[in-house]
Protein backbone atom coordinates (compact mmCIF):
# COMPACT_ATOMS: atom_id res chain seq x y z
CA UNK A 1 0.00 0.00 0.00
CA UNK A 2 1.32 3.42 -0.97
CA UNK A 3 1.82 6.09 1.69
CA UNK A 4 2.25 9.85 1.41
CA UNK A 5 6.02 9.24 1.17
CA UNK A 6 5.82 6.87 -1.79
CA UNK A 7 7.53 8.65 -4.72
CA UNK A 8 4.57 8.25 -7.09
CA UNK A 9 2.19 9.71 -4.52
CA UNK A 10 4.61 12.54 -3.74
CA UNK A 11 4.90 13.30 -7.47
CA UNK A 12 1.12 13.31 -7.86
CA UNK A 13 0.79 15.65 -4.87
CA UNK A 14 2.76 18.25 -6.84
CA UNK A 15 -0.18 18.38 -9.26
CA UNK A 16 -2.34 20.13 -6.66
CA UNK A 17 -0.35 23.26 -7.59
CA UNK A 18 -0.48 25.01 -10.94
CA UNK A 19 3.30 25.05 -11.33
CA UNK A 20 3.37 21.27 -10.97
CA UNK A 21 0.53 20.80 -13.45
CA UNK A 22 2.13 23.07 -16.04
CA UNK A 23 5.50 21.38 -15.61
CA UNK A 24 4.25 17.79 -15.89
CA UNK A 25 1.27 18.50 -18.19
CA UNK A 26 -0.90 16.44 -15.87
CA UNK A 27 -3.66 17.10 -13.34
CA UNK A 28 -5.76 15.28 -10.74
CA UNK A 29 -9.40 14.31 -11.15
CA UNK A 30 -10.96 13.40 -7.82
CA UNK A 31 -14.14 11.47 -7.08
CA UNK A 32 -16.18 8.79 -8.81
CA UNK A 33 -17.90 11.10 -11.32
CA UNK A 34 -14.68 12.77 -12.45
CA UNK A 35 -12.84 9.45 -12.66
CA UNK A 36 -15.67 7.87 -14.64
CA UNK A 37 -15.59 10.69 -17.20
CA UNK A 38 -11.78 10.63 -17.31
CA UNK A 39 -11.80 6.92 -18.13
CA UNK A 40 -14.35 7.45 -20.91
CA UNK A 41 -12.30 10.38 -22.24
CA UNK A 42 -9.16 8.24 -22.30
CA UNK A 43 -10.96 5.26 -23.81
CA UNK A 44 -12.14 7.53 -26.65
CA UNK A 45 -8.52 8.42 -27.39
CA UNK A 46 -8.69 12.06 -26.30
CA UNK A 47 -5.94 11.79 -23.69
CA UNK A 48 -4.36 9.50 -21.17
CA UNK A 49 -5.11 8.54 -17.60
CA UNK A 50 -1.74 7.57 -16.15
CA UNK A 51 -2.70 6.13 -12.78
CA UNK A 52 -5.57 5.69 -10.37
CA UNK A 53 -5.12 6.01 -6.61
CA UNK A 54 -7.76 4.60 -4.26
CA UNK A 55 -8.12 3.99 -0.56
CA UNK A 56 -9.38 0.58 0.56
CA UNK A 57 -12.88 1.95 1.22
CA UNK A 58 -13.00 3.85 -2.09
CA UNK A 59 -11.84 0.73 -3.92
CA UNK A 60 -14.72 -1.25 -2.43
CA UNK A 61 -17.26 1.44 -3.29
CA UNK A 62 -15.99 1.88 -6.84
CA UNK A 63 -14.94 -1.63 -7.83
CA UNK A 64 -16.47 -1.22 -11.30
CA UNK A 65 -14.36 1.87 -12.02
CA UNK A 66 -11.19 0.16 -10.85
CA UNK A 67 -11.98 -2.84 -13.05
CA UNK A 68 -12.51 -0.52 -16.01
CA UNK A 69 -9.18 1.16 -15.34
CA UNK A 70 -7.39 -2.19 -15.22
CA UNK A 71 -9.09 -3.25 -18.47
CA UNK A 72 -7.76 -0.05 -20.06
CA UNK A 73 -4.24 -0.85 -18.91
CA UNK A 74 -4.15 1.88 -16.27
CA UNK A 75 -2.18 1.29 -13.09
CA UNK A 76 -4.38 1.14 -9.99
CA UNK A 77 -2.63 1.74 -6.67
CA UNK A 78 -4.06 1.42 -3.18
CA UNK A 79 -3.12 4.30 -0.89
CA UNK A 80 -3.52 5.11 2.77
CA UNK A 81 -6.14 7.59 3.90
CA UNK A 82 -3.37 10.08 4.72
CA UNK A 83 -1.90 9.73 1.23
CA UNK A 84 -5.34 10.29 -0.31
CA UNK A 85 -5.83 13.36 1.87
CA UNK A 86 -2.63 14.83 0.42
CA UNK A 87 -3.98 14.41 -3.12
CA UNK A 88 -7.25 16.14 -2.32
CA UNK A 89 -8.15 19.80 -2.07
CA UNK A 90 -11.46 19.14 -0.32
CA UNK A 91 -12.47 19.06 3.33
CA UNK A 92 -13.90 15.55 2.86
CA UNK A 93 -11.62 13.64 0.44
CA UNK A 94 -13.32 10.92 -1.61
CA UNK A 95 -10.29 8.64 -1.65
CA UNK A 96 -10.35 8.15 -5.44
CA UNK A 97 -8.02 10.19 -7.66
CA UNK A 98 -6.93 9.83 -11.30
CA UNK A 99 -3.75 11.31 -12.74
CA UNK A 100 -4.68 12.63 -16.20
CA UNK A 101 -3.13 14.46 -19.11
CA UNK A 102 -4.16 18.11 -19.29
CA UNK A 103 -7.28 18.50 -21.40
CA UNK A 104 -6.58 21.89 -23.01
CA UNK A 105 -5.66 22.10 -26.65
CA UNK A 106 -4.54 24.78 -29.15
CA UNK A 107 -7.15 27.40 -30.04
CA UNK A 108 -7.27 26.33 -33.67
CA UNK A 109 -7.96 22.72 -32.69
CA UNK A 110 -10.70 23.66 -30.22
CA UNK A 111 -12.49 25.67 -32.92
CA UNK A 112 -11.85 23.51 -35.97
CA UNK A 113 -15.26 21.83 -36.17
CA UNK A 114 -17.30 24.81 -37.45
CA UNK A 115 -18.58 25.83 -33.99
CA UNK A 116 -21.99 27.40 -33.53
CA UNK A 117 -21.77 28.24 -29.83
CA UNK A 118 -18.70 28.94 -27.72
CA UNK A 119 -18.16 30.32 -24.21
CA UNK A 120 -15.18 32.62 -23.63
CA UNK A 121 -14.09 33.41 -20.06
CA UNK A 122 -11.96 36.54 -19.69
CA UNK A 123 -10.22 37.26 -16.40
CA UNK A 124 -12.35 34.84 -14.37
CA UNK A 125 -10.36 34.04 -11.25
CA UNK A 126 -12.81 31.97 -9.20
CA UNK A 127 -12.36 28.26 -10.02
CA UNK A 128 -15.85 27.36 -8.83
CA UNK A 129 -17.38 29.87 -11.25
CA UNK A 130 -15.19 28.69 -14.12
CA UNK A 131 -16.04 25.05 -13.47
CA UNK A 132 -19.76 25.80 -13.28
CA UNK A 133 -19.64 27.67 -16.59
CA UNK A 134 -17.89 24.64 -18.12
CA UNK A 135 -20.74 22.50 -16.86
CA UNK A 136 -23.36 24.93 -18.18
CA UNK A 137 -21.65 25.18 -21.57
CA UNK A 138 -21.57 21.40 -21.83
CA UNK A 139 -25.25 21.13 -20.88
CA UNK A 140 -26.24 23.81 -23.41
CA UNK A 141 -24.44 21.94 -26.18
CA UNK A 142 -21.67 24.50 -26.67
CA UNK A 143 -18.86 23.47 -28.97
CA UNK A 144 -15.94 24.75 -26.87
CA UNK A 145 -14.91 26.76 -23.84
CA UNK A 146 -12.03 29.22 -24.19
CA UNK A 147 -10.16 30.83 -21.29
CA UNK A 148 -8.56 34.16 -22.13
CA UNK A 149 -6.25 36.54 -20.32
CA UNK A 150 -5.51 36.06 -16.63
CA UNK A 151 -8.13 33.37 -16.08
CA UNK A 152 -8.02 30.48 -13.61
CA UNK A 153 -6.46 27.18 -14.62
CA UNK A 154 -9.31 24.86 -15.69
CA UNK A 155 -7.38 21.96 -14.15
CA UNK A 156 -7.56 23.54 -10.69
CA UNK A 157 -9.08 21.01 -8.29
CA UNK A 158 -12.07 23.17 -7.41
CA UNK A 159 -12.72 23.92 -11.08
CA UNK A 160 -12.55 20.23 -11.98
CA UNK A 161 -15.04 19.37 -9.22
CA UNK A 162 -17.42 22.19 -10.18
CA UNK A 163 -17.45 20.99 -13.79
CA UNK A 164 -18.72 17.55 -12.61
CA UNK A 165 -16.97 15.82 -15.48
CA UNK A 166 -17.82 18.34 -18.20
CA UNK A 167 -14.15 19.28 -18.45
CA UNK A 168 -13.73 15.98 -20.32
CA UNK A 169 -16.71 16.49 -22.64
CA UNK A 170 -15.94 19.48 -24.85
CA UNK A 171 -12.84 21.18 -26.27
CA UNK A 172 -11.08 23.54 -23.88
CA UNK A 173 -8.36 26.01 -24.87
CA UNK A 174 -6.60 28.79 -22.98
CA UNK A 175 -4.40 31.73 -23.91
CA UNK A 176 -3.18 34.75 -21.99
CA UNK A 177 -3.58 36.75 -25.20
CA UNK A 178 -7.24 37.79 -25.28
CA UNK A 179 -6.83 39.37 -28.72
CA UNK A 180 -5.55 36.04 -30.06
CA UNK A 181 -8.60 34.28 -28.63
CA UNK A 182 -10.94 36.81 -30.25
CA UNK A 183 -9.09 36.54 -33.55
CA UNK A 184 -9.41 32.75 -33.47
CA UNK A 185 -13.14 33.06 -32.82
CA UNK A 186 -13.60 35.41 -35.74
CA UNK A 187 -11.53 33.15 -37.98
CA UNK A 188 -13.93 30.35 -37.05
CA UNK A 189 -16.88 32.49 -38.16
CA UNK A 190 -18.12 33.39 -34.68
CA UNK A 191 -19.73 36.68 -33.69
CA UNK A 192 -18.35 37.97 -30.40
CA UNK A 193 -21.14 38.90 -27.99
CA UNK A 194 -20.21 40.31 -24.58
CA UNK A 195 -22.42 39.63 -21.58
CA UNK A 196 -22.51 43.02 -19.87
CA UNK A 197 -24.94 44.10 -17.18
CA UNK A 198 -24.74 47.71 -18.37
CA UNK A 199 -25.34 47.08 -22.07
CA UNK A 200 -28.04 49.17 -23.77
CA UNK A 201 -29.64 46.21 -25.53
CA UNK A 202 -30.91 43.17 -23.65
CA UNK A 203 -31.08 39.51 -24.56
CA UNK A 204 -34.80 39.50 -25.29
CA UNK A 205 -34.49 42.43 -27.68
CA UNK A 206 -31.63 40.75 -29.50
CA UNK A 207 -33.64 37.55 -29.86
CA UNK A 208 -36.65 39.40 -31.28
CA UNK A 209 -34.36 41.17 -33.74
CA UNK A 210 -33.01 37.82 -34.96
CA UNK A 211 -29.48 38.58 -33.77
CA UNK A 212 -28.88 35.28 -32.01
CA UNK A 213 -29.15 32.91 -34.95
CA UNK A 214 -25.56 33.43 -36.10
CA UNK A 215 -22.66 31.35 -34.74
CA UNK A 216 -21.84 33.05 -31.44
CA UNK A 217 -18.99 33.29 -28.97
CA UNK A 218 -20.38 34.58 -25.69
CA UNK A 219 -17.76 36.54 -23.75
CA UNK A 220 -18.05 36.52 -19.96
CA UNK A 221 -15.99 38.49 -17.45
CA UNK A 222 -15.30 38.07 -13.76
CA UNK A 223 -18.18 38.26 -11.33
CA UNK A 224 -16.49 41.03 -9.35
CA UNK A 225 -15.35 43.31 -12.18
CA UNK A 226 -17.11 42.25 -15.36
CA UNK A 227 -15.37 42.92 -18.66
CA UNK A 228 -12.80 45.73 -19.02
CA UNK A 229 -13.64 48.55 -21.45
CA UNK A 230 -10.95 47.49 -23.92
CA UNK A 231 -12.35 43.96 -24.04
CA UNK A 232 -15.89 45.24 -24.52
CA UNK A 233 -14.67 47.46 -27.35
CA UNK A 234 -13.12 44.45 -29.06
CA UNK A 235 -16.40 42.49 -29.20
CA UNK A 236 -19.06 42.86 -31.88
CA UNK A 237 -21.87 43.76 -29.50
CA UNK A 238 -22.83 43.66 -25.84
CA UNK A 239 -26.07 42.36 -24.33
CA UNK A 240 -27.46 42.27 -20.82
CA UNK A 241 -29.77 39.73 -19.25
CA UNK A 242 -33.02 41.56 -18.47
CA UNK A 243 -33.86 41.68 -14.76
CA UNK A 244 -37.57 41.95 -14.18
CA UNK A 245 -37.50 41.93 -10.38
CA UNK A 246 -35.50 43.87 -7.82
CA UNK A 247 -32.28 41.82 -7.82
CA UNK A 248 -29.27 44.01 -8.45
CA UNK A 249 -27.53 41.49 -10.70
CA UNK A 250 -26.99 37.83 -11.51
CA UNK A 251 -23.91 35.80 -10.70
CA UNK A 252 -21.62 34.69 -13.48
CA UNK A 253 -22.81 31.10 -13.76
CA UNK A 254 -26.50 32.07 -13.81
CA UNK A 255 -25.97 34.75 -16.43
CA UNK A 256 -23.90 32.35 -18.53
CA UNK A 257 -26.62 29.70 -18.32
CA UNK A 258 -29.29 32.14 -19.52
CA UNK A 259 -27.16 33.48 -22.38
CA UNK A 260 -25.92 30.11 -23.61
CA UNK A 261 -29.29 28.40 -23.38
CA UNK A 262 -31.02 31.28 -25.15
CA UNK A 263 -28.56 31.08 -28.02
CA UNK A 264 -28.81 27.28 -28.12
CA UNK A 265 -32.60 27.42 -28.26
CA UNK A 266 -32.65 30.04 -31.00
CA UNK A 267 -30.02 28.28 -33.09
CA UNK A 268 -31.70 24.90 -32.78
CA UNK A 269 -35.09 26.28 -33.78
CA UNK A 270 -33.77 28.29 -36.73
Amino acid sequence: MFTERTPRVAAARQLTRRAGRDRDRRFLAEGAQAVREALAWADAGHGRVHELFATAIAAQRNAELLDRAVDQGIAVSEVTDKAADGLSETVSPQGLVAVCDLVDQPLADALKAAPLLVAVLVGVSDPGNAGTVLRVADAAGADAVLLAGDTVDPHNGKCVRASTGSLFHLPVARSRDTNAVFAACRAAGLRLVAADGYAEQNLDQAERAGELTAPTAWVFGSEAHGLPDDVLAATDTALRVPIHGQAESLNLATAAAICLYTSARVQRSA
